[in-house]
């Protein structure tokens, strides 16, 4: 099935003493772009998180937050800094004893100056982590092309109820474009004989003349490929590929003939369809641009 570009999911869940959040949100967007917020200390997730985001979606802007509290600090120490602790003191007592001042250093004061205690974190072990954010990942991407799934088919029955319209419109330029060649060969004839009078018309020309205007209107052409070109969009959209760059090609080439049917159209009736058909090739047109 066809997925819209536009979705957002989200989950979170405790995970070995790891409260993990996931959230994807998209827009519309030519072609795969991602961007990932992770915490700093988890900066390795962000093209893990790509990676896996580009397995599941082919287009589109996407924005994945990642949030990691860990509830169980376990492998944390502080270390002392002996040298620099003693650094500051020896500093400290010559200040004393140079300045006359009195020396009430303490041990607590000793550890608020930069870096004599320092706090080291044993290092992470990023595939367990991953493993950890991945499975949240999956949850939230789950629920994000789910919504995209549903959008998707909104977008897939309002493009397929514009293209039977179209294709009804098409039917009524067949069924009037021979009858223009016989009205127009009436009006020619009628004129004729106004001019000439009692003259005899001359009934080859007249069917001359029909057949070169015949030849300048024809459209047949034009509607066997745009029944075609309708026929392949409802192929497209009922694809469970990505299709969107496929569909926006397509709409152009059912423009194309629309215009082209256009031009040529010399009936007020065919050229109210050819309106209605490019009307209605304009609002395919938007619809797709939210297809992925």
């Amino acid at each position: 099935m066809i997925k819209s570009m536009t979705g957002y999911g989200r989950a979170e869940e405790l995970v070995d003493g790891m409260y993990i959040s996931v959230e994807f949100k998209s827009v519309n967007h030519r072609y795969f772009d991602f961007s990932a917020r992770v915490p700093r200390i988890y900066g390795f997730l962000e093209e893990k998180l790509k990676t896996f985001a580009n397995s599941c979606v082919s287009r589109g802007k996407i924005d994945c937050f990642v949030s990691v509290e860990n509830l169980e600090e376990t492998d944390t120490e502080i270390i002392v800094n002996h040298s620099l602790a003693e650094g500051y003191i020896n500093a400290i007592k010559e200040l004393s004893e140079r300045f006359s001042l009195e020396n009430d250093i303490t041990a607590y004061t000793l550890s608020r100056f930069p870096d004599v205690l320092t706090l080291h974190k044993a290092a992470d072990d990023e595939e367990k982590i991953w493993q950890s954010v991945k499975g949240v990942a999956q949850k939230a991407i789950d629920r994000f092309i789910s919504m995209r799934e549903i959008e998707g088919e909104k977008l897939k029955n309002d493009v397929l109820s514009r293209a039977d319209f179209i294709i009804e419109k098409v039917g009524f330029i067949e069924k009037r474009s021979p009858e223009t060649v016989k009205e127009y060969n009436e009006k020619l004839k009628f004129r004729m004989k106004e001019l000439l009078e009692d003259t005899l018309v001359d009934e080859q020309r007249l069917l001359n003349e029909a057949a070169i205007f015949a030849d300048k209107i024809a459209v047949a052409e034009e509607t066997v490929r745009l029944r075609s070109h309708i026929s392949q969009l409802r192929e497209l959209v009922n694809s469970d590929e990505a299709v969107g760059r496929k569909l926006d090609f397509l709409v152009q080439e059912i423009n194309r003939e629309a215009n082209t049917i256009g031009s040529k159209a010399q009936d007020v009736d065919i050229a109210k369809c050819v309106i209605a058909i490019k009307a209605e090739v304009e609002k395919i047109r938007e619809q797709i641009q939210n297809i992925e």
